[in-house]
């Protein structure tokens, strides 16, 4: 979409230190933020999502690695109950992470 219009308003200092912590902690910039906000649309904050998504990195590139000797012939069909768990263990905290 393009943006077309500019709108410019005034503010004090400490409303504007609130958007801007609030845009921060959100992690979107200022203009989404406050569109995001005036259009009454939901802002989600996932705390945690960081630490789940190195997580997922992680067990992506060991799952690229298998995959890979799969493919070179150096191994054939591996078991995977500990990635089995580890993604259960990750879409657990996933949820939990939702419910907030």
């Amino acid at each position: 979409m393009t943006k077309s219009r500019m709108f410019c308003f005034r503010l004090s200092e400490s409303d504007y230190l609130n958007i801007k912590r609030k845009a921060d902690r959100a992690k979107l910039n200022m203009t989404a933020y406050i569109t995001t906000a005036a259009l009454d649309k939901p802002i989600t904050i996932v705390e945690g999502a960081d630490k789940v998504i190195a997580e997922l990195k992680g067990i992506g590139k060991n799952l690229n690695q298998l995959t890979t000797l799969c493919n070179m012939g150096k191994i054939r069909c591996p078991e995977l109950p500990g990635v089995k768990e580890q993604f259960g263990a990750i879409f657990e905290v996933i949820l939990t992470l939702n419910e907030r």
